[in-house]
């Protein structure tokens, strides 16, 4: 796709998204009742250990490349809020994961495999005034051992409060996930799933994918993520580095 094309496109995606997080907090009163926390789940042993050349939110062009990576394009998108469903203003919402190919930019697991050298695997955002955040991803594919997912982290101020996983809504592998089947309760299951459907009006394919995050933002979640150790929020640096929870 043309350059300038993919540019027009995200900006025109991007209007769209954020006018819908602002209709989204006009909802009041039983709505905010109604709101499941998003459930934690594992960091898994690829965080970065080397950030790529690029962090920004558009993880199909790595810096000044003109080649986009291979993928299902995705605008994942949604707003960060509390559990009144006030938005969450000014978190660093961070993503990775694997590229087309299966494989994460972890040294761990990259090294050796042939990877998708154009696919950034890692980006961040600022939340803005209403709590929304936006990436430019790929649709995520099976992992050895996993569904596929997108690793997620909340950071307000520097500290993690929030580690964890979107899946595919109705994909067949996600009953088989020992990692989603941990999740106690099925409300808790399905604010995970996440539906990719196809962006109205676009021309190439593309998806868009709407993840709502929920904080409980008490003082006894962030002394949780503080007792976890090493990053804040992640296993540590001597934590679990089993593939099944990459």
């Amino acid at each position: 796709m043309n350059h300038d094309l993919m540019t027009s496109t995200r900006r025109q995606f991007l209007g769209r998204a954020m006018m819908g997080s602002a209709a989204f907090f006009t909802v009041k009163g039983a709505f905010a009742e109604a709101l499941i926390r998003t459930p934690r789940m594992t960091e898994g042993p690829f965080y970065p250990d080397q950030m790529p050349l690029d962090t920004d939110n558009d993880l199909l062009i790595l810096s000044d490349s003109i080649t986009p990576a291979v993928g299902e394009v995705t605008y994942f998108h949604g707003v960060v809020m509390d559990l009144q469903g006030l938005p969450v203003r000014n978190a660093l919402v961070e993503i990775w994961q694997v590229d087309n190919k299966a494989v994460y930019i972890h040294t761990a697991d990259s090294e050796g495999k042939d990877r998708d050298t154009n696919f950034q695997g890692y980006g961040r955002c600022i939340t803005g005034s209403k709590g929304e955040y936006f990436f430019r991803t790929i649709k995520p594919v099976p992992y050895p051992g996993r569904t596929p997912h997108i690793h997620v982290a909340v950071s307000l101020k520097g500290q993690r409060v929030l580690t964890t996983q979107a899946l595919i809504n109705g994909h067949e592998q996600n009953g088989r996930d020992g990692l989603f089947r941990r999740v106690q309760g099925e409300d808790a299951k399905k604010a995970l799933l996440v539906d990719f459907v196809p962006v109205d009006g676009a021309q190439a394919g593309e998806l868009t994918a709407r993840f709502d995050i929920v904080m409980g933002l008490t003082p006894e979640d962030q002394a949780t993520d503080r007792f976890r150790g090493g990053r804040p929020g992640g296993p540590g640096p001597g934590g679990p580095r089993r593939n099944p929870d990459a």
